[in-house]
């Protein structure tokens, strides 16, 4: 992947894929079901399927922000806990817009458990926080290249 805009693209589309995954695997888990392309689209009023561009267009948008703000500004080297911290920004960012959006338009009041349902949507970002992770390419620097090597021949 030579672009970051291709990186993006991929990252976002493959990561968003799997979140959605878990997401409806979730109730095998003994979570509720959740499908976040059929909560936008029910709270938009549109068709299944435009829930899951705005889904998936949401999923890119957010391994964008990853590829070009959060990969090279943190430095962790281990992916799987950046990628996992990176879920999490998403997932509280994503919390507080439901609140922005439910105080400015009616939502249905979900019919689950709702700490299972935040667990469940936890568990949904981080997953897709490591797996953008996993596929960008790291821009940490490893501590250990700064220095020059020295051989003892």
């Amino acid at each position: 992947m030579k672009s970051k805009i291709a990186q993006s693209i991929i990252a976002g589309l493959v990561a968003t894929a799997v979140m959605t995954g878990v997401g409806l695997m979730a109730p095998y888990m003994g979570l509720p079901k959740m499908n976040p392309a059929e909560m936008l689209s029910g709270m938009m009023g549109v068709s299944l399927m435009v829930g899951y561009l705005m889904h998936f267009m949401i999923g890119i948008i957010f391994a964008a922000v990853y590829v070009y703000l959060f990969n090279p500004k943190v430095s962790i080297s281990n992916k799987i806990l950046k990628g996992a911290l990176f879920g999490f920004a998403v997932f509280v960012f994503a919390q507080v817009m439901m609140f922005i959006i439910g105080k400015m338009m009616p939502m249905p009041m979900p019919q689950d458990n709702m700490t299972l349902m935040m667990l469940g949507s936890l568990i949904g970002h981080l997953v897709y926080g490591i797996v953008v992770a996993l596929i960008v390419p790291s821009d940490v620097e490893v501590q250990s290249d700064k220095y020059p090597r020295t051989s003892h021949a």
